[in-house]
């Protein structure tokens, strides 16, 4: 009788292993997929999106493939060879088919004829990189800047330009780690969250 009892146990206790086992196999493989088709983990560098982010924050970002329908606003992770060979976070100011004019006397960005409110930005536009204005957004491209408007290399630069959306990595939707702040020094993690 206590010969059945410790063979049931054994049972019990291989069967619940297994179990364990099957489950952080199966967990671990859900992740490698998702990150490696639905979302990644993207690294700023350098300080062209500040003050929305810092050098060093990780953003998490929706693939491409996922969501290719760009707005005004969005916060886009996107490699172009022809400038760079690593990506770069850059904000969507336009889309296909819409005009974007810059003012960079009084540092205003018009798109459509309308001004934009930008609150998000450390500084009026009053840098011109090369490209000509005004400039309507070709099918299938976006047009896009940094947030420190006089400290980023992006579409006012003839090198970077419209960006084909096939360049376009993804989205990126979430801080998932805060870099240092650029003139603190201190990593904020109160910012920790959505972004956009």
């Amino acid at each position: 009788m206590s010969e059945q009892n410790s063979t049931t146990e054994e049972k019990k206790d291989t069967g619940g292993l297994f179990e364990w086992v099957q489950a952080m196999v199966c967990t671990v493989l859900v992740i490698v997929l998702l990150f490696s088709f639905a979302v990644r983990l993207v690294g700023v560098d350098g300080h062209s999106m500040v003050p929305s982010l810092q050098d060093g924050d990780r953003l998490l970002v929706i693939n491409s493939l996922l969501d290719e329908n760009y707005q005004r606003g969005d916060i886009v992770v996107l490699r172009k060879a022809s400038f760079m060979e690593e990506p770069i976070v850059k904000r969507v100011i336009a889309t296909a088919g819409q005009t974007v004019n810059i003012d960079f006397s009084t540092g205003s960005v018009f798109v459509d004829g309308q001004l934009l409110e930008e609150d998000y930005i450390n500084e009026l536009t009053l840098t011109m990189e090369g490209t000509q204005f005004p400039l309507t957004v070709p099918e299938g491209a976006i047009f896009v800047m940094g947030d420190n408007r006089n400290n980023s290399t992006d579409s006012r630069d003839s090198r970077v330009g419209t960006v084909d959306t096939r360049y376009v990595i993804g989205r990126a939707v979430f801080l998932a780690f805060p870099g240092a702040d650029y003139e603190t020094e201190k990593r904020d993690f109160s910012r920790i969250g959505l972004i956009g």
